[in-house]
């Protein structure tokens, strides 16, 4: 450990050999970057709050490791924790440090990947391999013949969608070919080497492909995210094909069908769902398949923290620094609101993300104002006088 006349500090490796009795872990990033992923038994209090005086949570005398995005914002609250009497030091690099060190330490463990495999046929089949195969055989997603281009970005959802694929195949039912293919748009060295220790620490082959689209929106001013996921897939539908794929898959899960449901209601008044499968418009002869359809996110949070895995989230060039660590941002707001929403129904509605799930398949027709059909516009008014319209 270190100490300057400003602020202590303390590296991802000194950590590591601390017992982890004896140390708090106070997380100061926004509430999006602490739900996706945290130290277990963490303490959690935005930035913002704490400057503001937020106290009420911090044990007063016990030694205090203070982690934001990248180790910058954290210096602010270790340095006036320190001022007030507290034994706080940040940790450098954070909590990019921290995962790139956790994927590193665990990369060549063969013993924590039999383990984990092992999770997904016992602790997991029934809550995330299930569904995962459910969803392939309701939506018909894998078929005889088929080559997937199965699309990582690094996050918990695609990373643990690349091992249902490859225990799906070998259970072997169905004849089909996969390969794991990972875009580079311009991640900071960090995040690519988390990226490659992560697949390698889960013996997932990946084929790693650079493109500069970070760099292309990172001067675009009005929706940068996206154009940034527009001309994402359009690489991946690319780079699927050269491989001779017909297929990507995308690791979108049952909260994201949900969310978006939602936020099309309230942000852009329209119903719109997150279809299971899609044909491109660009790429003939390409589909796209979404999986992990039935997999809720709590689940796959669950698999994630019981094997001790940590990913990497967004890591664009507008959250490679921590001027985004700060609460109420715009980085992921509307979608955050959308979760907050629906935990908050949750409370006194328990049904009510299955509510929302169902309601894609319960849409009546002739009790709505109007709906769309490949971009025409339709209104009740032209069947409501047709005997059998019916209401």
């Amino acid at each position: 450990m270190m100490q300057s006349d400003e602020f202590k500090e303390i590296s991802v490796e000194e950590l590591d050999k601390m017992p982890r009795e004896d140390y708090i872990i106070l997380d100061v990033r926004d509430e999006d970057d602490y739900n996706h992923d945290s130290i277990p038994g963490s303490i959690h209090i935005v930035y913002d709050a704490l400057m503001q005086g937020a106290r009420d949570r911090i044990p007063k005398n016990s030694k205090l490791v203070v982690i934001c995005k990248y180790g910058r914002l954290s210096e602010d609250v270790a340095l006036k924790l320190n001022e007030e009497g507290y034994d706080a030091y940040n940790l450098l690099g954070g909590y990019g440090k921290f995962v790139a060190y956790n994927a590193l330490r665990l990369a060549n463990d063969e013993e924590t990947r039999e383990n984990i495999e092992k999770s997904l046929r016992k602790k997991f089949r029934k809550d995330i391999f299930v569904p995962f195969v459910k969803a392939i055989n309701d939506y018909e997603l894998v078929k005889p013949g088929d080559k997937i281009a199965v699309c990582i970005s690094g996050g918990k959802d695609s990373m643990l969608m690349a091992k249902l694929f490859q225990e799906l195949k070998r259970h072997n039912k169905i004849p089909f070919e996969l390969e794991f293919i990972v875009m580079d748009p311009g991640y900071n060295e960090q995040n690519r080497r988390v990226i490659e220790n992560n697949a390698k620490l889960l013996g997932i082959p990946v084929h790693i492909f650079e493109s500069d689209i970070f760099d292309s929106v990172y001067e675009v001013e009005k929706s940068p995210c996206y154009l940034c996921a527009r001309m994402r897939r359009g690489h991946l539908y690319s780079k699927a094909k050269e491989y001779g794929c017909n297929k990507i898959a995308l690791g979108h899960h049952f909260d994201d069908v949900i969310e978006t449901i939602l936020m099309g209601m309230l942000y852009s008044g329209q119903y719109q769902a997150m279809m299971p499968k899609l044909h491109s418009t660009n790429f003939e002869g390409m589909e796209l398949i979404r999986p992990m359809y039935y997999v809720r996110e709590d689940d796959i949070k669950h698999f994630r923290d019981y094997n001790g895995l940590h990913f990497i989230q967004c890591a664009c060039k507008f959250t490679d620094t921590c001027t985004t660590c700060r609460a109420n941002g715009d980085s992921g707001s509307k979608r955050l609101e959308t979760k907050m929403l629906i935990a908050k129904l949750k409370e006194t509605n328990p049904c009510v993300e299955k509510n929302i799930f169902r309601s894609q398949e319960n849409v009546v027709l002739n009790k709505t104002l109007g709906y769309k059909l490949n971009g025409q516009r339709h209104s009740f008014l032209e069947k409501y006088d047709d005997e059998d319209w019916g209401y």
